[in-house]
């Protein structure tokens, strides 16, 4: 008899748990070029031993194989069964969708519990017969359990935040997407079941991205890593530049699953060209309540070392502050960026610094007295090994006053927070101040959807796979 297995998209690491666990083999994809993270469209699985195939759309990139002797339950999905989708993605970074499928009208409650049982986010309603889909947002913790329970029917789905648990703000919440019977949360789970293996078939892993087809082939016996080797990867996808409405050029470079501009913003013009106030006076600064940007000392000839310093009214203009198709970064798109390379802890400042340094053991190029540059302190000096090359830009505070160019990077979030490295110290700062600092700002490009773009169109059509699912570039 065949060993009928199921596929779920979970996590490398998840335990077993209270509910129990079927035996499993956990395959995690990662894929790079010369060393470099490259984020990937999809990967293909098909088993060359038994045949039939199944695939992951990015994010996801960890497969599970539960698998047991006999026939499985394929746990179809029907309009007359009180069904509850595995989360998606699973896992996920600060949110996730779930599924409901109600056969008739119901009073349903739904229930969010960490680990340890206590309650972070509650949902209850009256919902019509149908399938409906509810957002789950959380950045308080790891491992989630969540109930949905209705007319004597419950059912436990145990969910894994990716993210970071560190400096979250705690603050869960269930919120209600709709109703659609063709929702595509099942999408994952209907192509999913029915596929066949045994441990020791022989599995061909093709992972695609947007420039490159790569594949592995292998025996898989147990739970392993497979790492994809792309050697044409451009830093970000299809832009190793990008130009403001200003035509000020900046260079590009992909970090983990971001792509982020290199250097620092210079554009004195919002997207739609409305010009954006230049306010040199420190009263007047002082007490601003919208958009104002200033070149440091008020001296323009700082403009191409460190680009402008802005307020914080200016990253939620409506106007568009950034290029089209890059925003400034929220803090959660921050803490991403500190979470790849490992946290905010020493030296993983120093990692985002750019070598150039008044006197630095790097030598060659990083060394110099020349702007921009870090000024010389003790040992500590950047190393750029991710190359956002940070430069310290100073700032502008809420009294007017300039303050720290050749020492200290200031960058705002949209949401508030801003990040700050320092030319004495590795590590990475992170605060909140009055919304007249003026600070620099890196650009973030844009999520988008593949369905967008015509070059995806056109390879998703040929490929027959799934559409409308969402990557960065």
């Amino acid at each position: 008899m065949k060993t009928k297995t199921l596929l779920s998209i979970l996590t490398l690491g998840l335990v077993v748990s209270a509910f129990g666990q079927k035996p499993t083999v956990e395959l995690t994809f990662t894929a790079e070029n010369s060393g470099q993270y490259v984020p990937m469209d999809s990967i293909l699985i098909e088993n060359l031993t038994q045949g039939g195939d199944t695939t992951l759309y990015a994010p996801d990139t960890v497969l599970v194989l539960d698998y047991i002797t006999g026939f499985g339950d394929n746990g179809v999905i029907d309009e007359n069964t009180f069904s509850v989708s595995q989360n998606y993605p699973n896992p996920f970074k600060g949110k996730t969708t779930v599924n409901l499928v109600l056969p008739e009208k119901d009073n349903i409650k739904i229930t969010c519990r960490n680990m340890l049982g206590i309650k972070l986010a509650h949902y209850e309603n009256v919902l019509n017969r149908g399938n409906h889909s509810f957002i789950f947002y959380c950045d308080a913790g790891s491992q989630y359990l969540l109930t949905v329970t209705g007319k004597q029917k419950s059912k436990t789905i145990k969910m894994l935040n990716a993210g970071s648990h560190k400096a979250g703000t705690g603050e869960c919440k269930i919120v209600y997407a709709g109703n659609n019977w063709n929702a595509a949360g099942f999408k994952s789970r209907k192509a999913l079941n029915g596929f066949v293996f045994n441990p020791g078939d022989e599995l061909k892993y093709t992972a695609y991205t947007d420039v490159e087809v790569t594949e592995i082939v292998d025996s898989t016996a147990g739970s392993q890593t497979y790492t994809f080797q792309f050697d044409g990867w451009d830093p970000c996808p299809d832009m190793s530049t990008v130009t403001d409405i200003d035509g000020n050029i900046y260079n590009t470079v992909q970090i983990g699953n971001q792509c982020w501009m290199k250097e620092n913003l210079k554009t004195i013009t919002y997207q739609n060209s409305t010009q954006i106030p230049n306010v040199t006076n420190s009263s007047d600064w002082a007490i601003l309540t919208t958009g104002a940007y200033v070149w440091y000392d008020n001296d323009i000839s700082w403009k191409d070392s460190y680009g402008a310093l802005y307020n914080w009214f200016t990253t939620v203009d409506t106007n568009g502050l950034c290029p089209t198709g890059w925003h400034v970064p929220t803090n959660n798109e921050w803490k991403v960026l500190t979470d790849y390379i490992g946290g905010t802890d020493y030296p993983h400042g120093d990692e985002l610094k750019s070598c150039r340094k008044v006197i630095t053991p790097l030598g060659g190029g990083c060394m110099t007295s020349e702007h921009p540059r870090w000024n010389g302190y003790g040992q500590v000096y950047g190393t750029d090994n991710y190359g956002f090359s940070g430069l310290p830009g100073g700032n502008r505070k809420d009294n007017g006053t300039f303050d720290g160019v050749g020492i200290n990077a200031f960058w705002w979030s949209s949401t508030g927070w801003f990040r700050n490295l320092y030319c004495w110290e590795g590590n990475v700062y992170v605060d909140f101040f009055p919304k007249q600092h003026g600070f620099s700002i890196r650009c973030i490009r844009d999520y988008y959807t593949i369905s967008q773009s015509k070059k995806y169109q056109r390879r998703a059509k040929r490929l027959q796979r799934c559409r409308n699912f969402e990557i960065y570039l």
